[in-house]
């Protein structure tokens, strides 16, 4: 059975790490590159940064942040962000990024998902999906960063993104997100069974037991957390421990 990963995500706005609640009320969380080095000392397995206001205000990510970042880090790490064009994806992997995510642009415009895998290889595309539970039960896909309500469930998109090459899922629950009240199971562990590529859950990672539940009930392959790592109420060596006692596999 392959590792389970845990994996900090960094929210950015203006060059700032931050966090928000269901994707609204955003508070700062400290400077990017410092928390990424720290993150990387700690143990963290993967890092994702996410420039969450770059499409609604149709920029690109900040390919001169992935090269700091770069620099002061030694594991792999993601960036995303209102990239939109294989010429995105080149900027930032030439400046450090192991895996780049994408999301409204891809939804948008299917293709790019394979053009994106022809040109890179599945295994540094990262489609990104923020899901929203409606009144009627289903989770729908948000978009322009989870601005834009779509008709398109998530379980259907995240299939279709599978099928065009994605090599992982990036599953966050607009419920669930900065609520640390436990990650979206139901729908994590939909997805999970229906596609063969990795999935990471996010949004809800509040304690230990989530983190639990999302590995086995959610059948999640990593789970995303920011608030408990940025704020100090949980360590990831900790994290890590409690998942080994329980059985669930990760490197130490």
């Amino acid at each position: 059975m392959l590792a389970k990963r845990i994996i900090a995500c960094l929210d950015i706005k203006n060059g700032r790490t931050v966090k928000g609640i269901n994707f609204e009320n955003i508070r700062d969380a400290g400077d990017p590159v410092e928390l990424g080095a720290f993150y990387a000392a700690a143990g963290i397995d993967e890092l994702v940064f996410l420039d969450i206001t770059a499409t609604n205000e149709k920029r690109k990510t900040l390919a001169d942040l992935a090269k700091k970042i770069a620099a002061v880090i030694n594991i792999p790490f993601t960036v995303g962000g209102g990239v939109a064009s294989v010429e995105d994806v080149s900027v930032l992997l030439q400046n450090g990024a192991d895996k780049i995510a994408v999301n409204s642009a891809a939804f948008k415009n299917p293709a790019l998902i394979a053009n994106l895998a022809k040109e890179f290889g599945s295994q540094c595309i990262v489609v990104a999906i923020d899901t929203k539970q409606e009144a009627d039960g289903e989770w729908y896909v948000y978009l322009n960063g989870g601005t834009v309500p779509t008709t398109k469930t998530a379980l259907s998109w995240a299939k279709e993104a599978a099928k065009l090459g994605a090599g992982e899922i990036l599953l966050t629950s607009m419920n669930h997100d900065g609520t640390k009240a436990g990650f979206a199971l139901d729908i994590t562990a939909a997805i999970s069974k229906a596609v063969s590529i990795p999935v990471i859950a996010s949004g809800g990672g509040g304690t230990m037991e989530h983190f639990e539940d999302i590995f086995t009930t959610g059948a999640a392959d990593a789970a995303l957390a920011a608030s408990i790592f940025h704020y100090g109420e949980y360590t990831v060596q900790q994290a890590k421990q409690r998942m080994r006692e329980r059985g669930i596999p990760v490197r130490l």
